[in-house]
């Protein structure tokens, strides 16, 4: 028997079903993924903008009179040129009875006339709490403790740069209970360093692209 024009339909429209359902997996799927959704999401934190001061202003400039004065340092040399086998940068930040501190400027560069000045294989820039990491050795490993013997300032349990009391350390937002001069300078690694109260929550940076 002939079918019917209205079976004819039915079986037709069955049939496109069918076809859209096997060719259309594909296209129904990606439609169904919201629009960027394996992006890589957005760094979060506060941006670390170079040449700017993060903190309040304490310390001056540069090393202190027991810190880097060019002669080798906790095994850290100043050359008269930068030392790029190695370059990786690692944040400070400092509190002090709850108020942030800058890490100032110039720690780890010796500036003498005649352009006859080095700088340390760590060293600040700025004062945004950024530490260069420039070295001569691809393999180096670095710590806390030869950043302050730079810097010439007391890194200890009770005191963090002449400023004395109860000190909390967080390493990339986890509290830290070893030594603090055997914290690793760690690629990209936060550190922070807090004496007396408040505690604060320990803020988290963005660094710099390309850093």
């Amino acid at each position: 028997m002939k079918p019917s024009g209205p079976a004819i339909a039915v079986t037709l429209v069955s049939l496109l079903i069918v076809v859209g359902v096997a060719l259309g997996v594909r296209h129904s799927y990606s439609v169904a993924v919201p629009a960027g959704a394996t992006a890589t999401p957005a760094p979060q934190g506060t941006p670390i903008i170079q040449g700017t001061t993060i903190g309040k202003a304490a310390f001056a400039d540069s090393d202190t009179a027991s810190g880097g004065r060019g002669q080798t340092v906790d095994g850290v040399e100043c050359n008269v040129q930068e030392m790029l086998a190695k370059h990786q940068h690692v944040h400070l930040t400092l509190f002090f009875n709850g108020v942030q501190t800058a890490l100032p400027q110039y720690i780890g560069i010796v500036m003498k006339p005649k352009n006859q000045g080095c700088l340390y294989w760590l060293h600040t820039h700025d004062a945004t709490g950024l530490i260069h990491i420039e070295s001569p050795e691809p393999n180096g490993a670095y710590t806390l403790g030869q950043f302050f013997a730079i810097w010439g300032q007391e890194l200890a349990p009770d005191d963090i740069a002449g400023r004395t009391g109860e000190v909390h350390a967080y390493v990339n937002g986890m509290a830290y209970q070893g030594d603090l001069r055997a914290i690793p300078l760690a690629p990209r690694s936060e550190i922070t360093l807090e004496v007396g109260k408040p505690v604060v929550t320990p803020p988290l940076y963005v660094f710099p692209e390309g850093l």
